[in-house]
């Protein structure tokens, strides 16, 4: 068990609790997911998104079959930026998997803004992403109006398909 004095700066015992739990693995997928456009790049992270780590191999879910083999070749560019963001060598190898990539609402607290870089959203014209926010406009919880802007989205995106409500 660590031993903590009062000088033991916070952060560097929350680093000791999530390594006794096993939790460390957990909070880095949940910071690469929540900095991937920082980490990979706006371009890159549009058509991907990190879906977990296990055995030191990060699995990556793609939006096409082209892009699986684009990103083959960048591998070993990833794989650097990627253990640099998490301060270690925790990630040695990418699996790619075509799949459905679908990103969050992105949420500005300080200018109360609420704005969407996702696949779905540009699929829309400039008229109905228009008419989405000003129907959200009205919610006041931005965490809440993000997920309605995105629900709204879908369901203007494809609205013939069954899972477009979470």
């Amino acid at each position: 068990m660590p031993v903590w004095s009062s000088l033991t700066p916070l952060a560097s015992a929350l680093d000791d609790l999530a390594q006794r739990f096993g939790l460390s693995v957990k909070l880095l997928e949940h910071r690469l997911q929540r900095q991937w456009p920082a980490i990979v790049g706006e371009h890159v992270a549009a058509h991907t998104r990190p879906e977990s780590i296990r055995f030191k191999k990060l699995y990556v879910i793609v939006d096409s079959s082209v892009w699986v083999q684009q990103l083959a070749f960048l591998k070993p560019s990833l794989l650097a930026g990627i253990n640099t963001a998490a301060g270690s060598s925790i990630v040695t190898d990418i699996v790619l998997r075509v799949g459905e990539v679908e990103h969050e609402a992105i949420v500005d607290h300080d200018s109360k803004n609420v704005s969407m870089k996702t696949c779905v959203t540009r699929s829309l014209n400039q008229e109905a992403l228009t008419e989405v926010h000003r129907h959200a406009e009205a919610v006041e919880d931005l965490d809440i109006r993000a997920h309605l802007i995105e629900v709204m989205a879908r369901a203007l995106a494809n609205p013939s398909d069954p899972k477009k409500f979470p």
